[in-house]
């Protein structure tokens, strides 16, 4: 069975993004709430359909859930475009996307603390989730998402954002 490395080390940053120091996944995700960034990409075909990955049992933080296409920890010395490229390619076999940027904000968890750079994508090429770190991927019409929200089928930071993003007001 596959595990996260509580070893690997994230960068420490700042309410406005400045990196402040280095702390291993272990502590990050331990309950330190010690304020750490990753990237999200949400990946949308032509039919306006939303990809979602299926996070696999044996992750350390919401495991067996559906998420964000592909959300990933941006490692020491990276900045967030080289950290989005990276989890892209590891996570769903993509390289060639254009992005664009939706924004950030700071997720807290009973055991973590994260500042999301968060992204979209419209894809309509192959897509081959990595089964070292996906259980696999679908896309969901709107209609799907929104009957399952609340039911615990999404992780909560997917419904948060989902809402804030991509549903019209």
């Amino acid at each position: 069975m596959s595990m996260d490395n509580r070893e690997e080390l994230f960068p420490v940053i700042d309410e406005h993004g400045n990196i402040t120091g280095i702390v291993t996944r272990g502590e990050a995700h331990g309950g330190s709430m010690i304020l750490h960034p990753v990237v999200h990409l949400h990946v949308f075909n032509s039919s306006k359909q939303l990809y979602l990955q299926k996070r696999p049992a044996w992750k350390d933080i919401q495991p067996g859930k559906w998420d964000t296409a592909t959300g990933g920890h941006m490692a020491v010395g990276e900045n967030t475009r080289q950290a989005l490229a990276r989890e892209v390619k590891e996570e769903l076999g993509i390289t060639n996307f254009t992005v664009e940027e939706l924004g950030h904000y700071i997720f807290e968890s009973k055991k973590e603390r994260e500042m999301v750079f968060v992204h979209k994508t419209t894809y309509d090429g192959d897509i081959h989730p990595n089964p070292d770190e996906l259980e696999g991927g679908r896309f969901w019409s709107a209609k799907e998402i929104e009957e399952n929200m609340g039911k615990g089928v999404f992780t909560p930071n997917f419904e948060s954002e989902y809402k804030k993003y991509f549903i019209k007001k």
